[in-house]
């Protein structure tokens, strides 16, 4: 028998350089590129609506942790800042500073830290702002500004309908896709960020070379969103194929909306999201499966954000059912 004692301690065992923090961070740098085309697109509407968001999320962390919890302040560790940044991402230019507030209190106090703070959450803090944002102001939060092409700036007199929104419409008023298809955006403008909608449906481009240095940088793993992506592509391609006329190609749902925005940055949000690659899987098939239902049956031509929060709830059952196998169990039986 050996003399050292055994210690016995709460996980985790592994430890690496890599800290939250940093995993924060790197977030940051990533939503950097669709950031800049956003401000190129919308001007300083894009930049007070960013920036209100972030520093009323940091403000109401502190706030809340220093004086009505009494915990330890936690504003540098990058969440808040995610929060703020993503919660920007999903509102449109020009809605009232007052309005960006109120959803970065819903996010951070309500979604983030009634929970218990980072780590602890059940659902996206930013999608919940987002979603109580949408549900009380919802004409606000569908008044999407138009960028000019010739000078790609904001015109705060001309509103206009999202991609989706435009092929809602149209359908519903028993117009074909051929009809609809001329007063939708080209896909190079998808791509590159000339069109209508929130600050993080600019550019498929900047946010599909954000999500790469992600997977790169080892911060998220490509199983949600290429399956989330796959499955909107695969699903919306069937009924494409059935009748072009009254549903979109799947090109045109990848690309617009918030199906990349959603897919590489808040469905692999590490807290709400599975920790096993199977569950990871089955979790974005079921994101990328509400995400059509919702689109082309639901009242709403957008659903990312229904279907991230609905699968949010999942998880821990997702979690339950695709755990690894306890270390020494497989001996166990054997020995039995």
């Amino acid at each position: 028998m050996s003399d050292q004692p055994i210690i016995v301690s709460a996980s985790p065992h592994v430890h690496s350089e890599r800290t939250s923090k940093k995993l924060m961070y790197d977030v940051v740098i990533a939503l950097v590129p669709a950031f800049l085309v956003s401000l190129y697109v919308f001007g300083f509407s894009a930049l007070i609506v960013t920036a209100a968001a972030v520093v009323s999320c940091l403000f109401f962390e502190y706030l809340i942790q220093r004086y009505l919890l009494k915990t330890e302040v936690t504003i540098a560790d990058g969440s808040a800042l995610i929060t703020g940044i993503l919660l920007a991402f999903n509102l449109p230019a020009g809605l009232p500073v007052w309005m960006v507030v109120i959803g970065s209190l819903v996010a951070i106090g309500v979604a983030k830290l009634s929970f218990g703070g980072l780590g602890y959450n059940i659902f996206n803090p930013a999608l919940v702002g987002r979603v109580f944002l949408l549900v009380s102001f919802p004409v606000q939060m569908t008044l999407w500004p138009t960028a000019v092409e010739n000078n790609a700036s904001l015109v705060d007199a001309m509103t206009g309908a999202t991609t989706l929104g435009l092929i809602k419409e149209g359908v519903q008023f028993g117009e074909t896709m051929t009809a609809i298809s001329p007063n939708l955006p080209p896909v190079q403008d998808m791509l590159l960020g000339i069109t209508s909608g929130s600050l993080g449906e600019m550019s498929a481009l900047a946010l599909i070379l954000g999500g790469v240095f992600l997977i790169a940088r080892k911060v998220i793993s490509w199983h949600i969103p290429v399956t989330v992506l796959a499955t909107i592509a695969v699903m919306t391609g069937i009924f494409w194929w059935a009748d072009p006329e009254h549903y979109a190609n799947p090109l045109i749902h990848v690309l617009s909306g918030g199906a990349i925005l959603g897919a590489f940055y808040m469905a692999t949000d590490l807290v709400t999201s599975p920790v096993t690659k199977k569950g990871m899987v089955v979790f974005a098939l079921g994101i990328g499966a509400i995400t059509v239902v919702i689109r082309l049956f639901g009242a709403y031509p957008e659903g990312i954000s229904f279907a991230i929060l609905i699968m949010n709830a999942f998880v821990p059952l997702i979690n339950r059912y695709f755990k690894p196998r306890r270390f020494g169990s497989r001996i166990k039986a054997k020995i039995m």
